[in-house]
């Protein structure tokens, strides 16, 4: 499923909140516990109801009863806007109605955790072995891990498959080769290339995988390995093989431009598979995104984790975890990737999974060396996200080099 990308000023509210109107959470969370329909609480009446909460759709419900079936429980479910979830965990929390499941974006997990609002995995004897390795960074806060992802996702290299044959490219695998093969894919009103470079999370997400693979640190921007990336950017804008419009574009209006015939090749996710089998005439096929030397990618980790919020009942907060650790199991994972399209985060369950579904197979291998986006920084990752969507801004808007760019982005955003 698409990650999401909030803005930062969303992000910002988020940590102020959490210390203020969950600061109570922190402090008692033992009475963190639901009295409304809508929250998670229980009584003896219903003390085998799990109430969950996500941002999912319908279509995930048959994965939720599955579950409830295998440990014994029945489900209530809770589907929230994206955009909305959050700041209702929060008053859920700061009122004591949390549900007894919760889903959470992976980048989400840590700063709910920092409040108190949800319990250790390992209480219910769950832990991240087998998994992908990001899959437990970003999940785990302060040693402890909170949270479990059925699935994962990243983003890789698309391209039309009939037009590298027509212009005898094949799929490149070093930024020299993508350069070379973008601008002799460049023709009419196709472009060679295309990504998001838009000035939101959104286009940080896509610049990572070459900000991170030539050793960029989210520490501190201003750095050779974190120019040369930009540069790379820049040039694939400065040599007319992808558009000045790309600074504007989402990741939904890469894919337009890709369906369309507008861009030979693109950055994106398996979350467009569905729009990319439905167009008519379209042969695509992707790969993993070239890094400077064709080592392995260095990527963002998305999706989706499922937590265990603390409540006063102990006895569900058990049956919680125990549905929880159901929703990982590695068979479960494969029927959730079949629904979402994603990639199951048990290595030995992505193998297998590649190998029956081969669109899929460059997503399954840049998993394996994925990054969460808040492993390294934790709850300030939103700032060094906006310092890197600030600069690629400043340099492909040619308001400053990417050097410069970097710097001024790295100074005024601390």
């Amino acid at each position: 499923m698409k990650p999401r990308f909030p803005e930062l000023r969303r992000a910002t509210r988020l940590r102020r909140t959490i210390i203020g109107a969950v600061a109570m959470a922190a402090t008692v969370p033992l009475v963190l516990t639901g009295c409304s329909a809508g929250g998670g609480g229980s009584s003896s009446a219903d003390s085998k109801t799990l109430t969950i909460e996500d941002y999912y759709a319908a279509s995930f419900n048959p994965i939720y009863n599955q579950c409830a079936k295998t440990v014994g429980a029945k489900v209530k479910i809770n589907h929230v806007a994206g955009a909305g979830l959050i700041a209702k965990v929060l008053q859920q929390a700061s009122s004591r109605t949390l549900p007894d499941v919760l889903m959470l974006d992976n980048p989400d997990v840590q700063q709910i955790a920092a409040s108190g609002a949800l319990s250790p995995l390992d209480d219910y004897g769950l832990s991240a072995d087998g998994l992908v390795p990001a899959v437990e960074k970003a999940n785990t806060y302060k040693g402890k891990l909170y949270g479990l992802q059925p699935v994962t996702n990243s983003i890789a290299l698309y391209y039309n498959t009939k037009l590298l044959k027509a212009a005898g490219v094949t799929p490149p695998k070093t930024w020299d080769e993508l350069r070379a093969a973008a601008k002799k894919l460049t023709t009419g009103k196709t472009y060679g290339f295309a990504m998001s470079n838009i000035n939101t999370y959104e286009g940080t997400w896509q610049f990572l995988p070459f900000f991170w693979s030539n050793g960029g640190d989210e520490k501190n921007i201003d750095t050779t390995a974190a120019t040369e990336a930009l540069q790379f950017d820049l040039a694939l804008q400065s040599d007319g093989s992808m558009s000045k419009s790309s600074i504007n574009w989402a990741q939904a209006d890469v894919n337009n431009q890709f369906i369309a015939g507008k861009a030979a090749m693109m950055i994106n996710g398996p979350w467009q598979l569905p729009a990319l089998n439905a167009a008519k005439g379209l042969s695509f096929d992707s790969v993993p995104i070239p890094t400077k030397d064709g080592a392995a990618t260095v990527a963002p980790l998305g999706g989706e984790a499922f937590t265990v919020p603390v409540t006063k009942d102990s006895a569900k907060m058990k049956l919680a975890g125990k549905f929880v650790g159901c929703l990982n199991e590695a068979k479960m994972q494969a029927t959730i990737a079949g629904i979402t399209g994603n990639v199951p985060t048990n290595i030995d369950a992505a193998d297998a999974w590649a190998k029956d579904h081969p669109q899929v197979a460059s997503f399954v291998t840049t998993v394996k060396t994925a990054r969460a986006r808040t492993g390294e920084l934790g709850e300030d990752w939103p700032k060094a996200a906006t310092k890197i969507y600030t600069a690629v801004q400043l340099a492909l808007t040619g308001k400053a080099t990417p050097a410069d760019a970097l710097k001024q982005a790295q100074t005024q955003n601390q």
